[in-house]
C-alpha cells in the first residue's frame, strides 16, 4: 500500500472518529441538564435552626410546590400544609411550625427564590435549574 492510500485512509479514519465524538458530546451535551439540575430548598426555622435538602429533582415547569413535594418524600424531608391551589397556594405550616397571623411581631412563612422575595404564590412560582428556595420564619415580608 502506498504511503499517499495509507495517508488518505489516516485522513478518514481521524475525520469519522472527530465527527463520532461530536455528535456523542453535542448528544450528552442535551441531556446534561436534564439528568443533572436540581433544586436546594433552604427552611430558615427563624430560631437558629435551618433544614437543607439538596438534589431536589427539577423539570422545565416545576414549581415551588413541586420541589416541596419532592422534599416532602424524602427521609429526613418536611411536612408542610397549606390552603388553597394555583396562583392561590398560601402556605400555612411547615414540620411543626404554623403561621402566626396578622399583626405586628408575629411570624410566617416568606418565600424567597435565590435572592428574590417572591412574587407571586408558591403554587405557580415556577424555579429553574439550579435554584436555590428559601422559606424563612420571620416577623417583616421581604426582610
Amino acid at each position: 500500500m502506498s504511503a499517499r492510500i495509507r495517508e488518505s485512509i489516516t485522513r478518514r479514519a481521524a475525520g469519522a472518529l472527530l465527527a463520532a465524538l461530536a455528535v456523542l458530546l453535542a448528544a450528552a451535551g442535551h441531556r446534561a441538564p436534564a439528568q443533572n439540575a436540581t433544586i436546594r430548598l433552604v427552611i430558615d426555622y427563624g430560631d437558629g435552626a435551618i433544614k437543607t435538602v439538596t438534589g431536589l429533582p427539577w423539570s422545565k415547569g416545576s414549581t415551588v410546590l413541586d420541589v416541596m413535594n419532592a422534599a416532602k418524600a424524602r427521609p429526613h424531608g418536611i411536612t408542610f400544609s397549606y390552603t388553597g391551589s394555583a396562583d392561590a397556594a398560601f402556605l400555612t405550616r411547615i414540620d411543626d411550625i404554623p403561621n402566626e397571623g396578622g399583626g405586628g411581631g408575629r411570624k410566617s412563612w416568606q418565600l424567597w427564590v435565590n435572592t428574590a422575595y417572591a412574587d407571586r404564590s408558591f403554587g405557580v412560582y415556577e424555579v429553574q435549574a439550579f435554584d436555590v428556595v428559601y422559606w424563612r420564619f420571620t416577623t417583616k415580608e421581604g426582610k
